[in-house]
């Protein structure tokens, strides 16, 4: 029998939550509904799913304090989050993905897109969990244990910085543009625009810290590389 990926919907509008079930019901998917913070949370307790739909306005707690806390637990913190709001602006959409979602769908939208997504978040998740370990210098990163350190430091990343710099070390040594790693890191259905890179830049630099964020070079007008060359060494070397 094909194994049916559960979902469970975090939702407060029953006819929206509906809807969902039963075209997720109808394309091989095993939906399951939660309706608030405390029945999402009993759900998961009971039973992980395949992804998760969460809705950004709930009653108490809202989806974005949800993301963190599965995101910080490391029973929950792989399992993929696809956010679903009506907040269309950009910041935030860049506070959905910070928080630790995989995606971001602004309501309304079509169920055959949801459907899209959820597919796309199923094939980028199981590649990440055979890997290995990938080591560049003193940095190395496990990704079938979710860790990296740094000279035998464990560092803590969240999980959008764990698969940007999971790509990059996996493609040290070349310069890759904002869009060619929004389409490889986040997928090329994800409608963000480039400056999220940035942000998320950003974040990597100041989880590596010191010489490790060090590594991650920004390529004036082409984008940016990974390299065991650190900033430091490369001035040490040219004498400045």
């Amino acid at each position: 029998m094909r194994h049916q990926p559960g979902v469970l919907i975090v939702e407060d509008e029953p006819a929206i939550a509906e809807l969902i079930a039963v075209n997720l019901r109808h394309n091989g998917f095993r939906p399951t509904w939660a309706m608030d913070s405390a029945s999402a949370q009993r759900e998961l307790d009971a039973v992980l799913p395949d992804v998760i739909l969460l809705d950004w306005m709930l009653p108490g707690e809202s989806g974005l304090l949800l993301a963190k806390r599965w995101r910080g637990n490391p029973r929950t913190k792989a399992v993929p989050i696809i956010m679903l709001t009506a907040r269309s602006d950009e910041t935030d959409r860049v506070a959905g993905l910070d928080a630790g979602a995989d995606d971001y769908i602004v309501k309304p939208f079509s169920t055959k897109e949801l459907l899209a997504r959820v597919r796309a978040v199923l094939r980028r998740r199981s590649p990440e969990q055979v890997g290995g370990t990938v080591a560049i210098g003193a940095l190395s990163l496990d990704s079938s244990t979710y860790r990296v350190s740094f000279e035998d430091q464990l560092l803590k990343l969240g999980p959008t910085e764990f698969k940007l710099l999971h790509y990059l070390m996996k493609h040290a040594e070349r310069v890759h543009s904002r869009s060619q790693l929004l389409d490889k890191v986040w997928g090329d259905h994800v409608f963000i625009e480039e400056r999220t890179v940035d942000v998320h830049v950003k974040r990597l630099r100041e989880a590596l810290g010191g010489t490790a964020g060090q590594m991650i070079e920004t390529v004036r007008g082409a984008g940016y590389r990974l390299t065991a060359q650190t900033a430091s060494a490369v001035s040490a070397r040219a004498g400045v």
